[in-house]
């Protein structure tokens, strides 16, 4: 397995393993190529993937605003789960962020995703209960779809 630093050549096995993930959670702009290029060009150093046999089975995106890291679309293909890669790909991710100053890193999980939090919740992360989570959508035509799969 090899953990290295997502570029946009990735772009097409990533989309691919997103679409593979079931409730994965996929919004048109953002994630569509232009938006996860816009994204890498701000955060040419911190997302990751994971190939094996030069196929991606896991990927992160991560980027930071200069005070705080988060991370989007942790996710491992499902054949490949519990062998270390999500940690392994969190560790890399959380090693890129520090090596540009950041000093702390969230993320979001939706509460109906059983299996990515028991993930975070297993690998020692805190789950936040003195605050609630804000937002104004700026761009109505920015949905998200999610997997049935």
């Amino acid at each position: 397995m090899t953990i290295r630093t997502m570029t946009i050549e990735d772009f097409e096995q990533v989309h691919a393993l997103w679409m593979t993930i079931k409730g994965f959670g996929i919004r048109s702009i953002d994630d569509s190529k232009e938006g996860v290029e816009r994204f890498l060009k701000r955060n040419p150093t911190t997302s990751v993937v994971a190939e094996i046999d030069n196929k991606i089975v896991g990927s992160i995106l991560c980027g930071h605003d200069g005070r705080r890291g988060c991370l989007y679309h942790v996710c491992v293909d499902e054949k490949y789960r519990r062998h270390g890669i999500g940690k392994a790909m969190v560790v890399y991710a959380m090693q890129a962020l520090k090596r540009e100053k950041i000093n702390k890193v969230s993320l979001i999980a939706f509460t109906v995703n059983d299996i990515g939090n028991a993930f975070w919740n297993t690998i020692e992360w805190t789950e936040r209960k003195d605050l609630n989570y804000y937002e104004f959508v700026l761009n109505e035509e920015n949905i998200t779809a999610f997997n049935e799969q």
